[in-house]
């Protein structure tokens, strides 16, 4: 009887455990459940799925297991599931400069691209506020999911002197770029600007030329007054290059950036390391501004265009002081063509 009653008892006890008990091998994976309540998107060989039962605040990754030896999917070395947010960090790459050179343009169309989050005012950390310190430089820029490049475009970085040691304390690795336009164009442009605010000041020809009995000789060329002093590419570029390597430093035609803006684009992606798909479907040109305009986005019932101080006519200038512009830059142009090993054709 004894005998009877342990085997009984034995028997029970093995039966409840092995229902109990669950093999691994069969075990459901986590992320079965959030895949099956959300969105999926593929972001640079990474499957992004968003967990909609959370409305859309927690963010999930989903590693994708590597085929085995065999052909088969193998198991993950890392648990296939975690949740993530959006959050702020310093910028990856930087559009550094030049001022009335199509930074603004330039920044509008890269924010297509839906693995780039960009600030769209210019934040001046590095030239005007460099004292609030780094924490405060990234509560300004937008959030960003893993995977997408945080950028900023402050145009007065390219001619600052302090600027290129700052960025480089921050990040020895930021991409910069730097948009370049015939300087005797971005001269007049800037003027315009300036005219356009202020209307009172002299005509461009009094500002240009100082016209003296004694040195410096009749005719010289202020090359302090700030629209000229910025087209000295060479000059700026050099303070830059003495902290970032050349192939970190990218430049864009402002002129081809008008004319074919989708090849700009592809070469600026490129350089960011990112899938080309900002292309041509995304512009048309602007007869009216001269200028190539995004065509509607998704939603919206009319194209988007620049603002008003895009594209406009420029100050009527005599073409003797033109010329005279010209000349002075030659030097200065072919000097900056050396540098970068590209010929901009800028007469």
């Amino acid at each position: 009887m004894g005998i009877l009653c342990f085997s009984l008892i034995y028997l029970l006890t093995g039966c409840c455990e092995s229902e109990l008990t669950e093999s691994p091998a069969v075990r459901s994976p986590a992320s079965d459940d959030h895949l099956g309540s959300g969105w999926l998107q593929v972001r640079n060989g990474t499957v992004y799925t968003r967990n909609l039962a959370a409305e859309i605040k927690t963010d999930t990754i989903v590693g994708l297991a590597e085929p085995s030896a065999a052909g088969s999917a193998g198991p993950p070395e890392t648990n296939l599931t975690k949740d993530w947010t959006a959050t702020r960090r310093l910028p990856q790459a930087m559009i550094i400069g030049v001022k009335k050179g199509g930074t603004r343009a330039l920044l509008e169309f890269l924010r297509l691209h839906p693995d780039i989050r960009a600030l769209g005012s210019e934040p001046h950390f590095f030239d005007r506020h460099y004292a609030r310190g780094l924490d405060w430089y990234r509560s300004m820029m937008p959030k960003a999911l893993e995977g997408q490049i945080v950028m900023e475009k402050t145009p007065r970085y390219f001619v600052s002197a302090e600027a290129p040691e700052r960025v480089h304390a921050m990040s020895r690795g930021v991409k910069l770029i730097v948009v370049v336009r015939d300087p005797v164009t971005r001269a007049i442009s800037d003027y315009t600007q300036i005219i356009s605010k202020t209307p009172n000041i002299p005509p461009f020809e009094g500002l240009v030329l100082t016209v003296v009995l004694s040195p410096p000789p009749p005719g010289q060329i202020d090359s302090q007054w700030s629209p000229l002093w910025i087209g000295l590419y060479a000059q700026h570029l050099e303070r830059w290059l003495a902290w970032f390597p050349r192939h970190q430093i990218h430049l864009v035609s402002g002129e081809t950036l008008i004319s074919d803006p989708a090849g700009e684009l592809a070469r600026v992606q490129d350089f960011l390391g990112l899938q080309r798909i900002v292309t041509d479907k995304h512009f048309y040109f602007n007869k009216t501004k001269g200028f190539p305009c995004l065509k509607k986005p998704e939603g919206s019932s009319k194209p988007h265009c620049l603002g008003k101080t895009k594209g406009r006519t420029h100050a009527s200038i005599r073409p003797a002081v033109v010329r005279r512009l010209r000349d002075f830059y030659r030097p200065h142009n072919q000097r900056f063509y050396r540098m970068v090993g590209q010929d901009f054709g800028w007469q």
